[in-house]
């Protein structure tokens, strides 16, 4: 059972920038893929980015592609989503998720474990 804490939401202004964290526990990171996802109000979540915990595959979607990044830490189990110039199209939970596997998803029922949420509000 993998077990997901985020961390790093908060308000920010148009251009300003926020770290979203995702810290993992209760199994080895081998075989994990590790998924940003966030839904507003009235809509689907969506998928953001995703990566290989390997670090050798990752994804994002065309809304963020340059100006989002995820990384992780092996050494302190964490995942980070780097997000800047952010916009207000961007206010959303935003919600880390874990699979295994080598596929970066991005549908978010083909995630098994999903962390609390944190709430993302960028005023224009």
């Amino acid at each position: 059972q993998i077990q997901l804490v985020e961390s790093g939401g908060g308000l920010v202004q148009a251009g300003g920038s926020l770290r979203l964290s995702c810290a993992y526990s209760g199994r080895s990171s081998t075989g994990l893929v590790l998924g940003w996802f966030r839904q507003a109000p009235g809509k689907e979540r969506e998928f953001v980015s995703g990566m290989r915990w390997t670090g050798d595959i990752t994804s994002y979607a065309d809304s963020v592609k340059g100006r989002f990044a995820i990384s992780r830490d092996n050494a302190k189990n964490t995942g980070f989503l780097q997000m800047n110039s952010l916009e207000p199209e961007d206010t959303a939970v935003y919600y880390c998720a874990a699979r295994s596997g080598t596929i970066v998803a991005i549908k978010a029922h083909d995630y098994d474990y999903w962390g609390q949420g944190t709430q993302v509000t960028v005023s224009s």
